[in-house]
């Protein structure tokens, strides 16, 4: 298939009955890769159960270019070597914001001049203070974005650093993983109200208390993390909660049940806010030590969401809301940030309900989406994997939806397709 073809989005015929097995967290796996580059004086360290995708495979690819020896094809990785990127080192960023924001500042304990670039469409994404705050605490770089290069000076000074991180909390587990190996460590104070997606820092703080990095964060938008080693470990990857939504919404949508082995009753990821939110649309949910299950509702009306802390949800619920009861009204707020990702994602949702007959519309810092009838029509992915989801969970409901560039979902999902026709043909394995 080429990439910018369109894809029949699967009509659910009747309520969906699956079991479906989501691969490893994406933002759990690149965190324990780059911690594992670092923790390399100290050792080797292992990643198991990692995610393999285009957006994990580019930060693989990031930090073999920076010297350090990565070895296993599969979901089990070894990392080893040292950071040493040789004369010339370029970094494809791709689409990636994670590899974007988190290896600059690995780059820069090198002792060479490394250049980032990426997709044309990266280059718009925000990474300005990210770069004005390394040039605070010593590092040299020329660029304000997309193409810039860091050169990399040996040890860093580090410091105290003032960010605003309101456009993406990606600003500050960037500069927290590195702050350790700095010479004086690394204070991060954050300028602006809230730091979006606020459960992705947190997740940056338990992964490095994790390998034994101090992390002071007694102090609303502050963090500091003195200088010391960073232990090599073995990571072990849990399922990637986030992309186990469009999943479990094709539950809530079709009125039928969707069943996540592997679900973990603690877990790095906000997996109690997200819960929350499906218990909020209606949905009944359960929970094992082995699996989560989610029961849809023979239908659902409209409801607010304030998504500000997991705002990589936004497509999935807004699809959810346009498919409630006809006439009901839905408010998704706390996600201005969504803006300044991998699209401008409050306008592609507006586009594309809207192209289909639906009613959006973009408030201040979100949506508000009148439920309706739909039709069919092409879904436009913006080259983003989560606009993509969006547009196969309205075909679940509406016929004739064609999603453009479902390629888009391997920077996650490697099969997401295969994996979505599965659920809905009843092929994947059925709840007993």
């Amino acid at each position: 298939m080429d990439p910018l073809d369109t894809w029949p989005a699967p009509l659910a015929a009747n309520p969906v009955r699956a079991t479906v097995t989501v691969p490893g967290s994406k933002s759990q796996t690149n965190r324990a890769l780059v911690l594992a580059a670092l923790a390399t004086p100290q050792g080797s360290s292992t990643v198991g159960g990692a995610l393999r995708s285009r957006d994990t495979d580019l930060m693989i690819g990031a930090l073999q270019t920076l010297g350090v020896v990565l070895d296993g094809p599969g979901t089990e990785l070894s990392v080893s070597g040292a950071i040493g990127p040789a004369p010339g080192a370029t970094i494809d960023c791709g689409l990636a914001g994670t590899v974007l924001r988190f290896v600059p500042p690995v780059a820069a304990l090198g002792t060479d001049v490394v250049t980032f670039d990426g997709d044309e469409q990266a280059r718009s994404r925000p990474i300005a203070p990210l770069l004005d705050a390394l040039r605070a605490i010593g590092v040299a770089l020329d660029g304000g974005g997309l193409p810039f290069r860091v050169h990399g000076g040996g040890p860093v000074a580090g410091g105290t650093v003032e960010i605003d991180a309101s456009a993406s909390s990606q600003f500050v587990s960037g500069l927290l993983l590195s702050g350790a190996t700095f010479a004086a460590g690394l204070t991060v104070i954050h300028t602006g109200e809230s730091v979006p997606s606020a459960p992705h820092v947190a997740m940056t703080v338990s992964m490095l208390r994790d390998a034994g990095v101090d992390v002071d964060d007694t102090e609303a938008n502050r963090w500091h993390v003195p200088p010391g080693p960073v232990a090599a470990r073995h990571w072990a990857i849990e399922p990637d909660l986030s992309n186990s939504v469009p999943f479990l919404a094709a539950a809530i949508v079709t009125g039928g049940v969707v069943r996540v082995p592997g679900w973990p009753r603690v877990s790095v990821q906000p997996a109690d806010v997200i819960i929350a939110l499906l218990e909020k649309i209606g949905a009944v949910v359960r929970q094992t030590d082995s699996y989560l299950e989610v029961s849809g509702p023979e239908s659902f009306g409209g409801f607010d969401a304030d998504l500000h802390a997991v705002g990589e949800l936004a497509p999935s619920v807004a699809a959810i809301a346009a498919l409630a009861e006809p006439g009901s009204v839905s408010r998704l707020s706390g996600i201005a940030h969504l803006r300044g990702h991998e699209t401008d994602r409050l306008a592609a949702l507006t586009a594309e309900i809207n192209r289909l007959g639906g009613r959006c519309e973009e408030s201040e810092d979100g949506l508000v989406i009148t439920a309706g009838p739909l039709h069919g029509g092409i879904w436009q992915s913006y080259a983003d994997h989560r606009m993509a989801t969006a547009g196969a969970i309205i075909g679940l409901r509406v016929v004739g939806v064609a999603v453009e560039d479902i390629a888009t979902t391997a920077k996650t999902l490697p099969d997401f397709p295969g994996m979505w026709a599965d659920m809905v043909a009843g092929q994947a394995p059925e709840i007993p």
